[in-house]
């Protein structure tokens, strides 16, 4: 979409079809250049001057048709369509898609086994809490995972909400074998906002690169 416009994706935007695909046909080959396997369809914001009750339903069936489209062309290229819920208590008032509820909702209506959830655990956090249950309940639909402490936004081990060690074991007794996405504001710069990680190898008994003496 059109950032400038205030546009944040266009995929359940009514009357911005025919963008939706164009844009799409160059995220494909995009990811095609670079070997990425997985698209975030996003779902795009709620008309300014409209009334999200009163649009929801035009802009659900408009999110569903351009999901099976995309669905359909990503699964010529083995490729994944990835919807992610976007809190709207605090980063994007106007995000049509808030929950994972909402997500496992439309994903059902979709029908297409190559469109799965994409869950940040800073946005359910937000709007739902209650994050362990959600993890168990929506496993089969997650495609991809990101993180970000709660309220800030910064590294997993900054000051907040959320208890990163437990989540990742989580992950690991569920049996998700997919990446998790580092996505929040380093407090510094990148290679200084990587510590943690450092540290999680280290509490885990790894050696520097993330190899494992247990795993071995």
């Amino acid at each position: 979409g059109d950032q400038e416009a205030g546009e944040m994706g266009l995929a359940a935007v009514p009357g911005r079809q025919a963008a939706f695909r164009q844009d799409l046909a160059a995220a494909v080959r995009y990811a095609q250049a670079v070997g990425c396997p997985r698209i975030h369809l996003m779902a795009g914001r709620v008309p300014l001057g409209t009334d999200r009750a009163a649009v929801a339903g035009e802009m659900e069936t408009t999110f569903i048709e351009n999901l099976r489209y995309a669905a359909d062309l990503l699964a010529q290229e083995d490729m994944i369509g990835l919807v992610e819920p976007i809190n709207n208590r605090i980063t994007d008032p106007r995000y049509f898609l808030n929950t994972p509820q909402q997500a496992a909702a439309i994903l059902e209506k979709v029908g297409r086994p190559n469109l799965k959830l994409q869950l940040d655990l800073f946005h359910c956090q937000i709007m739902d809490g209650n994050l362990t249950r959600n993890l168990e309940t929506y496993l089969p639909l997650i495609g991809h995972i990101q993180i970000a402490q709660v309220p800030g936004r910064h590294e997993p081990d900054s000051p907040g909400e959320l208890n990163f060690p437990y989540f990742f074991e989580l992950l690991e007794s569920l049996g998700y074998s997919g990446y998790v996405g580092c996505e929040y504001a380093p407090k510094g710069d990148t290679l200084e906002g990587l510590g943690w990680l450092r540290s999680y190898w280290e509490s885990r008994g790894a050696q520097h690169g993330g190899t494992s003496k247990t795993a071995e």
